[in-house]
């Protein structure tokens, strides 16, 4: 069995803070996913020329070398070693404003990973020596690095030039026919794709609800409502991790509506014993168990269940009330066009707006 998908780009993209960002939302690429590569470098050239001609976002680094002038903290025991005052030299340690930091190394990376991706486009290449001619030497940092390199608060500014140059170190290599490649579905999620469908998800989920006021949390941990356990129950007991929670106070006029999703990447069926397909019962068991255990504290307004999965034998859309909580599977077609895999996603909470029915 195989999991039909249309471009990885594409998912990168949605699952990228990129298009997170306000104004780089849903745009004309996603109906090319193959020009993805050149929209997000062309988005990181315009920042790093701007950033070229205004001054890079610069770091301090500590320096000891002899110098002709006091600067910060002298080292008297090297400085009499070597007799250094008798050639008019004193040795210190002091710190240095370099452009060398981490953040531009990135952008120098990604500047050098487009000129690969899209070689007719000299401007690329050009930028990355500017930088280098501009003291950005260092070595490219790791991405597990890049979200500790984004907090950083002088760092505020170049948001998005790190987040064009992420997303371009991160992408895969694409399909780009649509409808000609497929990813072998694993007997087990594989660990990437089933991220990059998760991610993509929240992606989504956070563009196009947080501006109609809903909170969209992602890989929150939830917490079993427990009124006794023993001694050493703390101790092995597992939490609940979510992959995505969506809130809203009163979005219909009806009171507060959560929904917990869980993203598959996965047939959402399966062959039965007895029966042709059926749900998997370790699923139907995980989304039961996130929504019961906090049936106590939720009162009128009790949580849903949305299962997301991949399309793989045709669209499948079925709900079902269990205990008064409402848990729906539905999948989104990964070879359909970035505006219809949108929608897919989007459908499973709003059934009467697609994503393009609610953008401006």
């Amino acid at each position: 069995m195989q999991i039909p998908i249309r471009n990885l780009w594409l998912l990168q993209f949605f699952a990228s803070d990129l298009f997170r960002i306000d104004g780089y939302g849903p745009v004309s690429a996603e109906d090319a996913p193959e020009e993805l590569p050149d929209l997000a470098a062309r988005i990181l050239a315009d920042e790093v020329a701007q950033r070229l001609h205004r001054g890079l976002s610069v770091g301090f680094r500590s320096v000891t070398r002899n110098e002709r002038r006091v600067r910060g903290r002298i080292n008297q025991l090297t400085t009499e070693r070597h007799q250094l005052l008798s050639r008019g030299q004193v040795n210190c340690t002091f710190d240095e404003i370099v452009t060398d930091i981490p953040s531009n190394r990135l952008a120098r990376a990604a500047l050098e990973r487009a000129a690969a991706l899209v070689p007719d486009r000299p401007r690329y290449r050009s930028l990355a020596r500017q930088l280098e001619m501009a003291g950005v030497l260092g070595a490219c940092p790791r991405l597990a690095e890049v979200p500790h390199i984004r907090q950083q608060r002088l760092l505020q500014r170049d948001r998005t030039m790190l987040a064009a140059a992420e997303l371009l170190l991160s992408f895969a290599v694409p399909t780009t026919e649509e409808g000609d490649r497929h990813l072998p579905l694993p007997a087990d999620d594989d660990p990437y794709l089933r991220k990059l469908f998760e991610h993509a998800a929240y992606g989504i989920y956070r563009h196009h609800l947080v501006p109609q006021g809903w909170k969209v949390k992602h890989g929150p941990t939830q917490q079993w409502d427990i009124s006794e356990a023993s001694t050493g129950m703390a101790a092995v007991l597992p939490s609940m991790q979510l992959d995505i929670v969506l809130e809203h106070p009163n979005p219909d006029g009806a009171g507060p509506r959560r929904v917990v999703i869980d993203t598959k990447f996965t047939a959402v069926t399966k062959a039965g014993h007895y029966r042709a397909a059926t749900l998997s019962s370790g699923y139907v068991y995980q989304i039961y168990a996130y929504l019961m255990s906090q049936a106590a504290a939720e009162g009128d307004h009790p949580s849903e269940g949305l299962m997301l999965h991949p399309v793989v034998d045709g669209h499948f859309d079925e709900e079902v009330v269990i205990q008064g909580r409402r848990i729906r599977f539905a999948t989104v077609d990964l070879t359909a066009p970035g505006w219809q895999i949108a929608d897919d996603f989007l459908a499973g909470v709003l059934p009467a707006h697609g994503a393009f029915a609610v953008q401006s």
